[in-house]
């Protein structure tokens, strides 16, 4: 990797600022919340300065320029076109999603979400009085595939479809073969297709995600927020060529207080598009070799637990089948032995239960620190178990 101006090596202390990550539950090594313990770019940086200068904070309206900013990365990267009319501002992708499950199903309809799969996706639809249908993902040999027979059966029961592109936890792109057979049978049961598309940039280098471009219908939720680190703004759109669909939605987030804009998020956006595409893909060359350090010190150091092949997000899989142990157990167990806090597998669907997810969005130094509290942690898990 190339030096650079940007720092990925200085670990950053986070405890005592209010993070979630890092003071909620106090552990030593959190590595389960989908943030980055890194610097923001330093155009960011430099964009919340120059607005916090300004001693007024009042209520603030979304600008023109921010949706450019918007339009013009996803031209740039994706040839994904885009325009002012089909696009919304909204604090938050779950919180768009949720409003459009209120707007546009009913009480009691199932909608369907393919597991294993980001666990706010089950709080949001029972929390809203619908029901969750599972299209369970098939794994075999290490990797994930699509169940589309089931998926078919199930949509025709459904009445919204959640899609995961990249898919969280297991880190897949869909390919476009796969999202043109999702659009055409949401098309055919007439099902509403709402496509989070948050961990997008976050790819292995040389590696583009697909835009979802096969359904006029689609509503595409988008946001800077994971790609860099600046979750704390609440800033995303939602993007759909249906204008009808549009209208519904911008209502029900007015409703629901949702479109309102943080008075730093504009800055923050536009600098992330605009300003800081370099220190991405540097971003990225990180996070990859840090698989790389993962990949290899599970190989030799614990090859009880593998880890699931990815090419997005900086969230990785680990299959822990041959522990035995369920998920929930295996992460409580570690936080207790070892402060060291992965997600429970269990958390992400039913066919979760053998895996743990780890966030590896950190400087080298406290990742090995991580592989290594995982080590002892198993060995430790290993020893009690064959005591009895």
């Amino acid at each position: 990797m190339k030096n650079t101006e940007f720092d990925f090596e200085s670990v950053i202390k986070r405890k005592g600022t209010n993070s979630l990550k890092w003071d909620l539950f106090g552990d030593d090594v959190p590595m389960w919340v989908a943030d980055m313990d890194f610097k923001v770019a330093p155009a960011i940086e430099k964009a919340i300065l120059r607005r916090a200068a300004h001693p007024v904070y009042g209520y603030t309206v979304v600008p023109d320029n921010l949706f450019d900013a918007y339009i013009g990365w996803w031209d740039r990267r994706y040839d994904f076109k885009m325009s002012h009319d089909d696009m919304a501002y909204s604090i938050g992708v779950m919180q768009s999603i949720s409003s459009m499950i209120r707007c546009l199903t009913d009480v009691g309809d199932n909608i369907l979400i393919q597991t294993p799969v980001y666990h706010v996706f089950f709080y949001v639809i029972e929390d809203n009085d619908r029901k969750v249908l599972e299209n369970q993902l098939i794994y075999e040999n290490g990797e994930y595939r699509i169940d589309f027979d089931d998926l078919d059966e199930k949509l025709s029961e459904s009445k919204m479809m959640i899609l995961c592109n990249p898919h969280n936890p297991i880190g897949k792109i869909w390919s476009k073969n796969d999202l043109n057979r999702i659009g055409k049978l949401c098309k055919k049961h007439d099902v509403i297709l709402i496509s989070d598309e948050i961990h997008c940039d976050l790819t292995d280098p040389g590696v583009k995600y697909n835009p979802f471009q096969y359904l006029d219908d689609v509503i595409t939720c988008l946001s800077p927020s994971k790609s860099f680190n600046i979750a704390g703004f609440q800033s995303s759109i939602v993007h759909t060529k249906n204008s009808e669909l549009l209208d519904r939605i911008k209502n029900q987030m007015h409703v629901d207080n949702s479109d309102s804009c943080n008075v730093f998020a504009t800055s923050a956006v536009i600098a992330a598009y605009n300003e800081s595409e370099e220190w991405l893909e540097e971003l990225k060359e990180v996070i990859y070799e840090n698989k790389l350090t993962v990949n290899d010190y599970l190989a030799e150091e614990l090859p009880i637990v593998k880890l699931v092949e990815c090419d997005a997000t900086y969230l990785l899989w680990l299959d822990c089948s041959a522990l035995k142990v369920p998920s929930k157990v295996l992460s409580e167990f570690l936080r207790t032995n070892q402060g060291l806090f992965l997600s429970a597998g269990i958390d992400f669907g039913e066919n979760g239960d053998n895996f743990l997810r780890m966030n590896i969005a950190c400087p080298p130094k406290l990742l090995k620190e991580g592989l290594a509290r995982l080590k002892a942690g198993i060995t430790a898990l290993n020893i009690i178990k064959n005591q009895f």
